[in-house]
């Protein structure tokens, strides 16, 4: 058995959540198991707990940052079955804060709690080829893409869409890992090596004025809850400044709007996604990736917004209803990177403008995301300027 607190198998309880209405509200005092113990677990059970929710969360590293906020945590590795039955059989609800969970392990407990993501919105969401070809299908907007498995495919797809080019891992792979550029400079032996030690996805560069993202959600009701469009600013592959609302068009605001609520009812959403997109010189929008959970660029709303992406989804997944969401006032948001979170530490006695976020992390490394900072006021320019030294 693994160890962890708050452990007591009721038969009785089991067989009264399976025998449930699937679609009636999950309320208080009902306990919301999460699979996944970083930042963005850690802000969900804060969410969570804030409404009157029991939480549990499975996370490998013991006392991880959702683990401290949370109820109890079952230490193990996210594909362990008898981990995941243990939360599965605490829980009235499941829900994840990433990605790559191991599906058929997922699959297995479906019928010991309520899933109310789904496992299809994984299965789509974790394999960039078919995120990509589901987004085609619904008439979303993606670059042109291909699958590819060979050096062959490689130069056929290339001959075909053209270059420059991004060759990514269809699986796994975040902030710039797992991918390769293909230009006139490539290391063709580099790739050549590579190639043939899983599945990729060839896509053509897109030649963006920036980078914006939407966070977006279907209430108890089923109607679609959007966010403000976010400008998102990345340094080596990794989102480093939102500024919120976007510095854009009215036009390219309604267009990603459009694009989220679309992508919303294609899902039959529950949950927030985060949807992030390029936009082209044109004031066209192109969906970059999508993510079946809150994301780094809506963080802002937990000060700016009279609901955060946090308390949206929380409500989305117990089956609640979200009244619309408004942003009380400009907001920018800048990650803590390594050992940013030492420097804001010092500096945040004379920041009183600061929302401090600390992640509790054990370890500070280069790259890693530690916590993060929002401001919040009526110009860009001098939030900006608060938060100047982690440019």
């Amino acid at each position: 058995m693994h160890n962890f607190r708050y452990f007591e198998l009721v038969k009785q309880r089991r067989l009264l959540k399976v025998m449930t209405n699937y679609s009636s509200p999950v309320l208080p005092p009902a306990t919301i198991g999460i699979i996944g113990g970083g930042q963005l677990g850690q802000m969900m059970a804060l969410s969570a707990k804030s409404m009157g929710y029991k939480v549990g969360v499975l996370d490998p590293t013991d006392k991880a940052p959702a683990g401290q906020v949370a109820d109890f945590q079952v230490v193990a590795d996210y594909d362990d079955l008898e981990a995941l039955t243990e939360l599965a059989n605490q829980s009235d609800v499941i829900t994840y804060e990433f990605e790559n969970v191991d599906q058929v392990a997922l699959k297995k407990v479906k019928n010991l709690t309520r899933i109310p993501q789904g496992i299809e919105l994984l299965t789509i969401t974790s394999h960039r080829l078919r995120e990509k070809t589901f987004c085609r299908h619904h008439g979303l907007p993606v670059t042109p893409f291909a699958s590819v498995k060979t050096m062959e495919d490689l130069e056929a797809a290339v001959k075909k869409i053209g270059q420059p080019g991004l060759l990514k891992t269809v699986e796994g792979g975040y902030d710039g890992h797992g991918q390769f550029d293909i230009d006139d400079q490539t290391d063709w032996t580099m790739i050549e090596n590579e190639i043939n030690q899983t599945e990729w996805i060839y896509e053509l560069k897109q030649n963006f004025v920036r980078e914006l993202s939407i966070m977006v959600t279907r209430d108890g009701r089923g109607r679609v809850i959007a966010f403000p469009v976010s400008e998102n600013r990345h340094q080596h592959h990794i989102l480093h400044t939102s500024i919120i609302p976007a510095q854009t068009s009215d036009e390219v605001k309604r267009k990603a709007q459009s694009i989220a609520s679309h992508t919303a009812e294609a899902l039959d959403l529950r949950g927030v996604l985060g949807i992030e997109l390029f936009e082209l010189a044109s004031g066209e929008l192109m969906i970059n990736e999508l993510a079946p959970r809150p994301h780094n660029s809506g963080h802002y709303s937990i000060e700016a917004c009279n609901i955060s992406q946090f308390d949206a989804h929380i409500r989305s997944i117990c089956g609640l209803s979200i009244p619309p969401i408004r942003q009380f006032e400009p907001a920018v948001m800048v990650n803590l990177l390594g050992d940013n979170l030492l420097v804001a530490r010092a500096d945040w006695p004379s920041h009183p403008e600061w929302h401090l976020h600390d992640y509790g992390k054990a370890e500070v490394r280069d790259s890693r995301k530690m916590g993060h900072i929002t401001v919040t006021g009526p110009s860009i320019e001098s939030l900006l300027a608060s938060v100047s030294q982690f440019r």
